[in-house]
């Protein structure tokens, strides 16, 4: 039977729910063939695991069936949004051959969404994730949802997205507003595109809302108070 995690989601307010459709959206004008795609950052506590979780969740809702792929195996944050009642299998249990690919998806209390968590932290991930079982992953559930998003580790820091983006078919780059320099951000584009992935887009996050103020009263007359 499959595991059920149940996910703290956090109440959006009118400016990031418009974002999150916006970019559920434009992924889908992507094209049927961008199904796997790759979220990764320049540095840790860019906000990408949470833009990540909260686009798969708006996926699920437009009734795509989808799967959240948890593959920061150095240094996870996604369990921090959930509650799991219990010890779970993850990706290193898969991939180091401990357990089988359907006793490590969970279901949620989100309907058509799916997810693998990481598991316990491993000392070789980059191997892990460049051996055939990874690949063999992505063939399988390519075939079962509409879209698998793979949150993964900051490119700025390890070498493991680029990794995990060859078996993929497009990268999405999550900005902090204000803090990446252009500089680091560059070398890090360099480096996702030796991949050979497309690179989607970017996700410019943490925007200070404060500046929108006047947008918010102007178009509160007209769809009313959010």
């Amino acid at each position: 039977m499959m595991k059920q995690v149940i996910i703290k989601q956090k109440d959006l307010d009118y400016f990031e729910d418009e974002a999150y459709k916006s970019l559920r959206t434009n992924l889908q004008f992507c094209g049927e063939d961008k199904k796997v795609i790759a979220f990764t950052s320049s540095t840790p506590n860019e906000g990408k695991s949470s833009v990540t979780l909260n686009l798969a969740i708006s996926l699920a809702k437009a009734d795509k069936k989808v799967l959240l792929v948890d593959a920061d195996l150095r240094k996870s944050v996604l369990l921090g949004h959930l509650q799991t009642g219990g010890k779970i299998q993850g990706m290193t249990h898969y991939l180091s051959h401990q357990s089988k690919l359907q006793d490590v998806v969970c279901g949620t209390d989100v309907k058509n969404f799916h997810l693998i968590l990481a598991g316990p932290v491993t000392p070789n991930p980059a191997e892990l994730l460049g051996n055939r079982y990874f690949k063999d992953m992505i063939t399988v559930m390519r075939d079962i949802y509409d879209y698998i998003l793979i949150d993964t580790p900051p490119l700025g820091s390890v070498i493991d997205s680029a990794i995990i983006a060859e078996e993929c078919d497009g990268v999405v780059l999550v900005i902090e507003s204000g803090v990446i320099s252009y500089r680091f951000l560059r070398n890090v584009k360099e480096q996702l595109e030796k991949s050979n992935c497309p690179i989607l887009g970017a996700v410019l996050n943490k925007v200070d809302q404060s500046k929108r103020k006047y947008y918010g009263k102007y178009y509160g007359k007209y769809y009313g108070k959010y």
